[in-house]
């Protein structure tokens, strides 16, 4: 069984509470932006799968799937829940919108190995398949942060710690990465919203 993980815990500092609400619930379509992103996970996997959504706000109760409080959320890396990892699972984001096209890509790529998702900007999901060799770099990356070795540490930090680059320069697409070529996006400030609807 596969557990897919939607991040939702952020600070949004740059959304800045556009609209009076909180990114996640941004509507596309008049539908929130993360209750789209569960109903394309619920449509295309098993009614068994696992659906998280990780919050301390306690309005992010969504029809299919369960809220989670994480135990630890001092650093953006620790959006990848510790006690949430698990073998054969999924972290998506909740601030992204997510094309029918990219969600079923992501969903159906068999991984021997921890994928990582995106467009040349952003990474929008990581399917990971073995969870020690994707603990092992999350934790680097985030021991880094803490000693002054990087300056920031999430997603594209762990990327490059998987695929051996420089942490301290920009990060180059190359193995493990599946580039989504369509509008999959994610929305940090109300600049990304208006562009996408």
């Amino acid at each position: 069984m596969m557990r897919f993980v939607i991040m939702a815990d952020g600070k949004e500092s740059r959304w800045k509470k556009h609209l009076g609400i909180s990114k996640h619930l941004a509507e596309i379509g008049g539908e929130p932006l993360i209750v789209r992103t569960i109903r394309l996970v619920r449509r295309q996997t098993p009614k068994d799968t696992e659906v998280i959504v990780t919050s301390h706000n306690k309005n992010y109760e969504f029809e299919g799937s369960l809220r989670y409080e994480p135990k630890n959320n001092v650093y953006e890396i620790d959006r990848f829940t510790e006690e949430l990892l698990t073998n054969n699972m999924c972290f998506l984001y909740g601030d992204t919108y997510y094309t029918e096209a990219a969600m079923k890509k992501i969903i159906s790529v068999d991984n021997e190995k921890t994928l990582f998702f995106g467009t040349r900007k952003s990474i929008v999901a990581i399917k990971i398949s073995e969870v020690s060799e994707f603990r092992y770099h999350k934790d680097r990356v985030r021991q880094m942060y803490i000693s002054g070795l990087i300056d920031t540490c999430k997603g594209w930090q762990v990327y490059q710690s998987f695929v051996g680059q420089d942490l301290t320069a920009a990060p180059v697409i190359k193995e493990n990465f599946v580039l989504l070529e369509d509008d999959t996006t994610d929305i940090n400030t109300p600049e990304d919203y208006d562009r996408l609807v």
